[in-house]
């Protein structure tokens, strides 16, 4: 069995004649939060799509604890163990805070699609979505539906959703995306309680948030990761600094 959580070995990906993602390689450990930074066109989205089975490789493969899931689909690569979440929030609106983490639950806990079994009577899965309900912070918004929820806490509410089942890969795209200093000083240490013991891959362009959570940080530019190393070192980086920042290296240097 592979110590790596999530490997991706010579991954490509075009558009028609265009190719976005160039020979990307990328080994997370198991247990290890990466964070995966580049300037806006580097292909940051799309390499999460391709890791999550939205979109498919175009060459290369990609390996989910030492298994090859190149080509599966998004529900069969969520089944075996990875969960993402997105920049925008995928909320069910009218649905209460903790009705939205209940269906979050259903899948894993064997709860297929079993019409004749009443929701208030699974006693299991209320006690996860309670749990997970605890871990957010959410537990005074239980009955509020998701759509009057502040922005904070739609996006805390969507950390849980892609938690609750219990996978043990976690893909976050821009958690703290529109949010003030506080509420991302909140949303980091959310993020750090809710992965221990899990494995966590981030797009992230707050470099306060990077370096306040990742382990190791790789560098993706024009499809390639140009580096991948500790935060310290990524911060020394040259190569990173002109390729990242040009010019101003003022945010990585902070």
């Amino acid at each position: 069995m592979s110590d790596n959580a999530l490997e991706l070995k010579d991954v490509r990906k075009s558009f028609g004649s265009s190719e976005i993602i160039r020979g990307a390689n990328l080994s997370v450990a198991k247990g290890e939060r990466c964070a995966v930074i580049g300037p806006n066109g580097a292909g940051k989205s799309t390499l999460f799509n391709l890791v999550s089975g939205r979109f498919g490789v175009s060459a290369g493969a990609i390996r989910l604890n030492g298994r090859d899931i190149t080509g599966l689909k998004p529900f069969e690569i969520n089944r075996l163990g990875l969960a993402r979440s997105f920049q925008i929030s995928n909320l069910f609106d009218k649905l209460s805070v903790y009705e939205n983490l209940r269906c979050a639950v259903l899948w894993s806990l064997g709860y297929k699609y079993s019409f004749w079994q009443r929701l208030n009577g699974l006693r299991d899965v209320h006690e996860r979505a309670e749990m997970v309900l605890e871990q957010i912070g959410l537990r005074r918004q239980r009955n509020v539906p998701a759509a009057v929820l502040t922005y904070a806490e739609q996006r805390a509410l969507e950390i849980g959703i892609t938690i609750a089942g219990g996978a043990d890969v976690i893909l976050l795209d821009e958690p703290t995306a529109g949010m003030s200093r506080s509420e991302s000083d909140a949303a980091v240490e959310l993020i750090h309680k809710v992965t221990v013991g899990k494995t966590l891959v981030m797009v992230e362009h707050d470099m306060s948030v990077v370096f306040g959570l990742a382990d190791k940080i790789a560098v993706l530019v024009y499809g390639e990761v140009i580096a991948c190393d500790t935060p310290a070192n990524i911060r020394a980086n040259a190569e990173v600094q002109a390729a990242y920042l040009g010019h101003d290296n003022d945010e990585l240097a902070a």
